[in-house]
This record gives structure tokens, C-alpha cells and sequence, in this order.
């Protein structure tokens, strides 16, 4: 059943549903595909303990760019999760900036395997951090057209929206500031993006009273 108003669907409708399950599909298979970037070692005494640990030792940055997006993708999974229950339903605005947000999250295995076999190049750790960004960056879109375009489910006070906002922009900063810092030392970069947890958690001290009733700026 659609909602009122041509090209809007509520989400107890066919339509709202294909776009969960082609959502839920694309980060399925891009948090499956960051694997593949992890090569199984070759070596030519097969037997030998040493060669096959060395071999291992040598994807360290394979490994390790693994679970930092494995947790990224995780992380924008949730956090799209709870952007869409508080929607009433979509238009095909939102559904045409969702397939965008979703190329960007298609595309996270490639630097990702780039960041593994790389690590240490700074051009692979700008690239990974412009791609994170993006997606940060779309999911401000998606949350600023719903809101605009009064597709969520309850009215979100302009405090809470500025608050959530602020949130989401947050990765963004984070990840942008890692690029300069890249080409000084990658380790540091690194540590940049790892600085947005902790950033979130101080900035919850100030969340404005009404957030978690509307699931923002958690």
C-alpha cells in the first residue's frame, strides 16, 4: 500500500521491504567480500612452521584492515538499522540516495584490500579514509531528506536533529583529518579514526534529554 503522494510508500508496502532486503544484501555481501583480500599464503615446503608463520606475519596489515572495516561496516549495518525503524515510510528520493550510500558501501572491500597490502603507503590509507567519509557522509543525507521531507515516524525536535547531525558528521571530521595526517605517519592516522569512539562517548554527556526517544546521537 503506498502512502499518500505519488512515489511514496509506507512501510508495510512491497516496496518498502525490497529496499530493506537489497539493503540488507549489499552489506551482506561487501562485509563477505573483505575476506577475499586475504590471501592464503604460499610456500614452498609446505611442512615448514617457520615459512608458513613468516607468510602470515607478512599479511599483519591484511588482517588488521579486516577487522577495522569488518567493525565499520558493522557499525553503518546498526546504524542504518536504527535510521530505518524510525521511518513511516520512503520516497523515491530516499531510495535513490540509498542506492548511493550503498556504492559507497560496496565499495569499501576494494580499499580495504588496498589499506592490507599498503599499509604503510599513505595514498592507500587517504583512499580508505575518503571512502569511510563518504559513507558517513550519506548517511547525513538520508537523515537530513527523511526529516526534511517528513518521512519519519515521529517529529524530531530541531535540538535533536541538530544533535544528531552533529553526531553524524563526527566520522566524517575524524576521517578527513587522517588524510594529512597520513603522509606524516599512517600509524597516526589510524589512531585518528580510532579517536571517534571515544569522541561519541564524552559527547553523550551533553546529548539533549529527548535523543535516545528518537534513537539519535546513540
Amino acid at each position: 500500500m503506498a502512502a499518500p503522494g505519488f512515489g511514496r510508500y509506507d512501510r508495510d508496502s512491497l516496496e518498502f521491504a525490497r529496499v530493506l532486503a537489497f539493503t540488507d544484501g549489499v552489506f551482506a555481501i561487501a562485509i563477505t567480500l573483505l575476506v577475499v583480500g586475504i590471501e592464503v599464503p604460499s610456500i614452498p615446503d609446505t611442512d615448514s612452521v617457520r615459512e608458513l608463520a613468516n607468510e602470515l606475519n607478512d599479511q599483519t596489515g591484511s588482517f588488521v584492515s579486516f577487522f577495522i572495516s569488518f567493525a565499520v561496516i558493522g557499525r553503518y549495518w546498526l546504524a542504518h538499522h536504527t535510521f530505518v525503524s524510525q521511518l513511516r515510510g520512503m520516497d523515491r528520493r530516499l531510495i535513490g540516495l540509498n542506492l548511493l550510500y550503498l556504492a559507497f558501501i560496496a565499495f569499501l572491500p576494494f580499499p580495504t584490500s588496498l589499506l592490507g597490502n599498503f599499509f604503510e603507503n599513505p595514498l592507500s590509507i587517504a583512499l580508505y579514509a575518503v571512502a569511510v567519509a563518504a559513507v558517513s557522509g550519506m548517511e547525513v543525507v538520508l537523515f537530513r531528506h527523511a526529516y526534511r521531507a517528513g518521512l519519519l515516524a515521529q517529529e524530531v525536535p530541531a535540538v535533536v536533529y541538530r544533535w544528531g547531525m552533529l553526531m553524524s558528521l563526527s566520522p566524517v571530521v575524524f576521517f578527513l583529518l587522517s588524510i594529512p595526517a597520513a603522509f606524516v605517519n599512517t600509524s597516526l592516522a589510524v589512531a585518528l579514526w580510532l579517536l571517534g569512539v571515544p569522541f561519541q562517548l564524552l559527547a553523550n554527556r551533553w546529548k539533549p534529554k529527548d535523543a535516545d526517544k528518537y534513537l539519535i546521537g546513540g
